[in-house]
């Protein structure tokens, strides 16, 4: 017998699975990654040696409206990390700056005052010099128009963002499920876009490419579009760092918005590269908190599974869901128990300035729950995972016992993957 960890909400849950049965452990490199240094000295040495660009304490010299775009209370960032070393680089170069954070909510809720300092630490909100702000996508007088995005969309972006002297922003990457992966760009175009900006990026036709796919960036749509927003609105530094299971810095990588990102994305590609085992039962999660918040984030984890998961086969995703669903449209979409193939139909045929909110992840669970059986071992209520067209478990024990009965055998055989966010599962040639 096997016993394996799987991360869910702040703790963790086992499984224990038959040796018969087990098909692999799914694990990015990330987990067994040794790093050289603390996590500071990683942030530090990566702002002292920036990618294609001068250091941040070149940039700040004679600018007066600094601004730093900052992931949200869904991302975790370790700001509290990152933010001395930010510091330190603007008040040598500025003594007298004061930064303005700006949180990237992208189409999220606004992050509260309470996440911010479990995000931040107090010391760093109760400062002086730095003042906080939070995005909100649908506030139309906090937007600002700078062009039109190649896919046709308006890029709108929050007037602080736009109007700063100097645009800056932390974040990690990671593999992401249509983005190819997260950081860099992705901090303006979704993180401080209109939500009508959001929604011609995420439209149906894009998520629908095969190249808005985990760890894809060439001939990817919607990056193409991440790419010109961030350059039009003059992101001039970033500080991305690569975390491991513990949510540690074990990478940092600093300087010009898109080479710096991309030198990260190398690395993470090939340190979250894992061959697919295709299993009867693929079992994965969100990594815990702060992704598995939701039914709207796990929707990420069971991508990973759907890459390696045989046609007909079930997941079983464990996410803590507290939060519940995540996104009004999303419970609707699914919640009025219309038909699966109507949705997508529907999804397809919606032109690209109608998309609606929350309908990209609609679409990506839509298109794993016309192929897999889904179970959730999850805090949600019962009743909303069913009413959401997914069957709910209060453990992954009977999770697997009810996905034996949906197959029909009780020896089918079982791959986990106990961080789906963190793996870009390849099919061997």
């Amino acid at each position: 017998m096997a016993t394996v960890n799987l991360p869910f909400g702040r703790d963790k849950i086992s499984v224990t699975i038959p040796d018969s049965r087990l098909n692999g452990i799914l694990l990015s490199g990330a987990h067994s990654y040794h790093p050289d240094g603390g996590e500071e000295e990683i942030v530090r040495n990566a702002m002292e040696n920036p990618i294609e660009s001068p250091r941040l304490r070149a940039l700040v010299k004679g600018k007066k409206n600094i601004v730093m775009i900052a992931s949200d209370h869904t991302r975790p960032v370790p700001s509290r990390v990152i933010m001395p070393a930010v510091m330190a680089e603007i008040k040598e170069g500025n003594p007298e700056a004061t930064l303005t954070i700006l949180i990237a909510t992208g189409f999220h809720r606004p992050t509260t005052r309470e996440e911010l300092i479990d995000k931040f630490g107090e010391s760093i909100v109760e400062r002086d010099d730095i003042r906080f702000l939070v995005h909100e996508s649908q506030k139309d007088e906090d937007m600002v128009f700078i062009d039109t995005l190649p896919s046709g969309g308006r890029l709108l972006i929050n007037r602080v963002a736009a109007e700063a002297d100097l645009l800056i922003s932390e974040g990690f990457i990671e593999p992401h499920f249509f983005a190819g992966f997260s950081g860099g760009r992705k901090s303006v175009l979704p993180g401080v876009s209109s939500g009508v900006t959001v929604m011609a990026n995420h439209c149906s036709e894009f998520i629908d490419s095969q190249y808005a796919r985990t760890g894809i960036l060439e001939g990817n749509p919607i990056h193409k579009d991440m790419i010109y927003a961030a350059g039009k609105v003059n992101l001039a530094f970033i500080i991305n760092v690569v975390l491991d299971e513990n949510k540690k810095v074990i990478k940092a990588y600093a300087g010009h918005f898109d080479k710096a990102h991309r030198e990260g994305c190398k690395f993470v590609d090939v340190l979250s590269g894992v061959d697919a085992l295709p299993g009867d039962i693929v079992i994965s999660t969100n990594g815990g908190y702060p992704l598995d918040q939701n039914i709207y984030q796990s929707v990420k984890g069971m991508t990973a599974a759907e890459a390696t998961c045989k046609p007909g086969g079930v997941i079983i995703m464990a996410a803590s869901c507290k939060d519940g669903h995540g996104g009004e449209s999303l419970y609707d979409t699914f919640a009025g128990g219309a038909d699966k193939n109507e949705i997508m139909k529907r999804f397809l045929s919606t032109p690209r300035d109608k998309t609606v909110p929350d309908q990209w992840e609609s679409q990506i669970l839509c298109r794993i729950l016309l192929k897999y059986k889904v179970i959730m071992v999850t805090e949600a209520p019962r009743e909303m995972v069913h009413e959401m067209q997914m069957d709910y478990a209060d453990s992954v024990e009977k999770a697997i016992s009810m996905a034996d009965a949906y197959l029909g055998r009780s020896d089918g055989t079982i791959t986990v993957i106990p961080d789906g966010v963190s793996v870009i599962v390849r099919n061997k040639e």
